[in-house]
């Protein structure tokens, strides 16, 4: 898949795919369906005990949201991506932990179900690293609405087809994302279908 004459790499539907961006790349992440969530972290590439910290995002920028010109930052509070552009409406998650076979199993799964933790393990591993923890992640375009009293809701994403994000770096870094394999609560879309998503980096 090519568009506008670039190379589109895939990460698959329920998996995960990690890639190195080196400071002052852009990674551009393409919602190709319009309805897929994708879990998304950020290390540093000489030192994977720092990364991208959403408990410390909330607290630097004292907002929920990522918003377009402000820095992602790290758990030593660090820029590590600047959020360039997003084409969708804007909501993507940053209080969620991503989930793991304990969710699945709350929710009644009796077998193995593919999730974004393993998924991080699993792309890491492929290049030949291993994350020293899973840090709460970006849930890119994850619709989760909340009330004044504290109550949230899983909803499905506000997102078009082709809609997409693009994360410059500051520095060296891997960047990691999970097609999340949520189907068993509308996240991924009211039909709760996982769908491959798209990305390059320049």
């Amino acid at each position: 898949m090519t568009t506008s004459g670039r190379a589109l790499e895939i990460v698959p539907a329920r998996q995960g795919k990690a890639t190195h961006v080196k400071a002052g790349e852009a990674i551009t992440i393409i919602n190709t369906h319009g309805t897929q969530v994708v879990d998304t972290w950020c290390f540093m590439k000489d030192n994977l005990a720092e990364f991208m910290s959403m408990e410390h995002q909330r607290s630097v920028t004292q907002s929920v949201f990522p918003a377009i010109g402000i820095p992602l930052y790290s758990n030593r509070r660090r820029p590590l991506l600047t959020l360039e552009q997003d084409t969708s409406p804007g909501r993507h998650d940053t209080m969620l932990a991503a989930c793991d076979i304990y969710r699945y199993q709350m929710l009644g799964c009796k077998d193995y179900h593919d999730n974004c933790t393993d998924n991080l393990a699993s792309a890491m591993t492929e290049i030949g690293l291993t994350a020293p923890e899973t840090p709460s992640p970006l849930n890119l375009w994850m619709n989760i609405p909340f009330t004044l009293d504290g109550a949230t809701d899983f909803c499905p994403p506000l997102s078009k087809p082709g809609d997409y994000v693009c994360l410059r770096a500051h520095h060296d870094v891997v960047v990691v994302m999970s097609t999340c394999p949520q189907d068993m609560v509308p996240i991924n879309g009211e039909q709760m279908i996982v769908r491959e998503v798209h990305y390059y980096v320049e």
